[in-house]
């Protein structure tokens, strides 16, 4: 029987208040091997800074403390003094004035049980199991709870996605619709600011899986020595600073979506452990033999060419092939001019509903001007200044001069290639726009072969 306590009890942690200093020995040797910590008051004047330094999973609590006195009392109210600092606390009274009337009163004022003094050491420890137990599943409740919140209200967002009216854009929301209610892992790729992650979170709200949490990772973002713990979990005392056992984010995204943003940043060590757990589907915690299956829906995105990382040896061959079952190419805003005046109308309702001024428009120079910059920093640039024009614009319509954009100098910056590879794309790219993707005549233009011209579109993920 007693093993049986040791195994349940001996992660919890016990506060013991009761004036007698041979009760607190007693109770010290009894508790401490059921207890992975055991704190003992003689003074119940020291329990409002006892559960500041540390809040314990079950409070043993003695119910005289003043001599001569037995009524009961001074237990009652320092009973009601823990509650008010945590309703949750369990609390088991103690006394050696057994009294059936005041038992009801302490169990009416949130007491768990009442033990009699002299105790029986079984009877106590079942007491205080029983009171541990429902701590643990109240903590589980929360955490339940917590979970169902954030859930609820990712449910109730609003789409945050503009799709636009470009070509590209409505062929990319059809491939997104078909792609999204398999479990297909999908590799999302185009330049910073294009919305990467904002693609993602509409593919895992079209999903069968949108009932369940989206978790998001910025793996470029990850220290190479905290990779393993911080997407598989630890358990507590597997290194220096694993003080409590940690849900990784693989199991946290257990029956959803888990997104991986700048893959292409993790080292080759990294990438090996991570092809490990996508081909097993499971993971290990760090510190633990015991493996833990996943069920996840993996979509990564990146800003690399990847294709040209694996001719690098920079990537992994097959974990990308791994991860892209599907690639989904984000195109930048410059070559989609058209979907800037819907992208701004987008933007313009969302923050004039958020500070307060409805009814702004934007003027027909404005958004000439909007269309006539480079957008280097792609959606996200364009979202950041109409935030700002709406802020700072005492207007009802956003002119010109709410809009403080850079020189063009920085297109002329941005059209010039850097490497050959970089040359080569933009002579396809410039070239099937001329031709409105006509293949056969931008290979003839080009004076390559068709199939040359495949190969080219699929080695520069041009589509």
């Amino acid at each position: 029987m007693h093993n049986l306590y040791q195994i349940c009890m001996k992660k919890g942690s016990i506060l013991v208040i009761d004036d007698n200093k041979n009760v607190l020995a007693a109770l010290r040797l009894l508790l401490t091997g059921y207890y992975e910590k055991v704190r003992l008051l003689s003074s119940p004047n020291q329990i409002h800074m006892a559960l500041r330094e540390e809040v314990p999973d079950v409070v043993l609590l003695d119910m005289n403390f003043s001599a001569g006195i037995n009524s009961g009392n001074e237990g009652l109210f320092w009973l009601s003094e823990i509650k008010k600092f945590d309703a949750d606390i369990p609390v088991v009274l103690f006394t050696a004035y057994a009294d059936v009337e005041l038992a009801v009163k302490a169990l009416h004022q949130g007491a768990n049980d009442f033990v009699v003094k002299p105790w029986d050491n079984a009877k106590l420890l079942a007491s205080l199991q029983s009171a541990y137990s429902i701590r643990q599943l109240r903590n589980e409740v929360k955490q339940l709870k917590d979970k169902q919140s954030v859930l609820q209200s990712e449910l109730n967002k609003e789409p945050d996605i503009c799709w636009g009216v470009s070509k590209a854009m409505m062929a990319l929301q059809k491939i997104i619709e078909k792609v999204a209610k398999t479990d297909a892992n999908i590799l999302i790729t185009g330049e910073n600011g294009t919305g990467k992650e904002v693609v993602a979170r509409e593919i895992h709200r079209l999903s069968q899986r949108n009932k369940e949490i989206m978790i998001a990772v910025d793996m470029g973002a990850i220290a190479e020595t905290l990779f393993e713990s911080e997407l598989f979990g630890h358990v507590k005392g597997s290194f220096t600073d694993a003080q409590s056992d940690r849900t990784g984010k693989f199991e946290a995204a257990d029956k959803g979506t888990l997104f991986l943003d700048e893959i292409g940043n993790l080292p080759l060590a990294m990438q090996s452990k991570l092809l490990n757990v996508l081909q097993m589907r499971q993971i290990v915690k760090v510190g633990s033999n015991h493996p833990i299956p996943i069920d996840i829906r993996l979509i990564c995105a990146t800003n690399l060419n990847l294709h040209e990382a694996v001719e690098r040896s920079a990537f992994r061959e097959d974990l990308y092939y791994r991860i892209n079952t599907i690639q989904l190419e984000i195109p930048p805003l410059r070559d989609r001019v058209e979907d800037i005046p819907q992208l701004a109308a987008f933007f313009l309702k969302k923050y004039a509903r958020k500070y307060n001024r409805e009814n702004l428009q934007i003027s027909p120079a404005a958004m000439q001007k909007l269309q006539e910059y480079p957008w280097a920093g792609n959606i996200r640039e364009l979202q950041h200044a109409m935030e700002k024009a709406v802020i700072l614009s005492d207007n009802r319509e956003l002119g010109t001069a709410d809009f403080l954009l850079s020189s063009k100098m920085r297109l002329e910056k941005m059209n010039q290639p850097v490497t050959l590879e970089e040359a080569e794309k933009m002579l396809i790219i410039n070239s099937l726009k001329r031709n409105s993707d006509n293949y056969s005549q931008s290979a003839e233009e080009l004076g390559i072969t068709r199939p040359t011209l495949y190969s080219k579109i699929k080695k520069y993920g041009i589509f």
